[in-house]
């Protein structure tokens, strides 16, 4: 009988495979977001380094070295470890919603999207939501870490109307501190002024 590891790597995920001897097989596969990472799969016999997506060794025992690199096909990944990879959490959602100039009032833009954000926490029965406040850089560093933190609070209570349960919830103000553009000091960037909702 065959026992299954799905184990997350740095920027990859990576399936293992174990016989009931001492044969094992180790896959380097994309994460959801098609990163690929680097793994070095080692004993006391040897390494090989897996670098590329699908990439996999076998492992035959403590003092043999790890074989030769090879590339496995999807279909073949698919097949071998389709137990583990349908047992891999949902990865998390993340929303970004948009805030007018000096407000923590959402654009209509935004407020349209919150419909798909409450139907998400539901499907996923989410138990862990983060909300992360923004403001672009206008204005003290104090005050917009205040405004940031007010974005991310009207937002948590525009969830919990909606079903979500409070203590699910962590908010968080990064106020100027993390722009998705990067200006200068003073500049109004509207894609600055947001929060971001990660659902789990």
């Amino acid at each position: 009988m065959k026992a299954m590891i799905n184990t997350l790597a740095s920027l990859g995920l990576v399936l293992v495979i174990v016989g009931c001897g001492t044969k094992s097989t180790v896959v380097l596969i994309p994460d959801p977001g098609g990163k690929v990472g680097q793994l070095a799969v080692a004993n006391q016999g040897g390494q090989q380094v897996l670098n590329q997506a699908n990439q996999s060794v076998q492992v035959t025992g403590r003092q043999t070295p790890p074989s030769a690199v090879t590339m496995l096909g999807a279909d073949e990944i698919h097949a071998t470890f389709a137990e583990a990879l349908a047992a891999q959490p949902l990865q998390p959602t993340e929303f970004v919603l948009y805030f007018l100039q000096d407000s923590n009032e959402l654009t209509a833009e935004s407020k349209a999207v919150l419909p798909q954000i409450f139907q998400s926490i539901q499907e996923r029965a989410s138990t862990d939501i983060v909300i992360s406040g923004h403001t672009d850089k206008v204005g003290e560093n104090g005050y917009n870490d205040k405004l940031a933190l007010e974005r991310a609070q009207t937002t948590s209570t525009i969830l919990v109307a909606n079903g979500a349960v409070p203590a699910n919830i962590t908010v968080t103000s990064h106020g100027e501190g993390n722009p998705l553009i990067k200006t200068a000091d003073a500049v109004a960037e509207p894609r600055n002024r947001r929060v971001e909702v990660a659902i789990r």
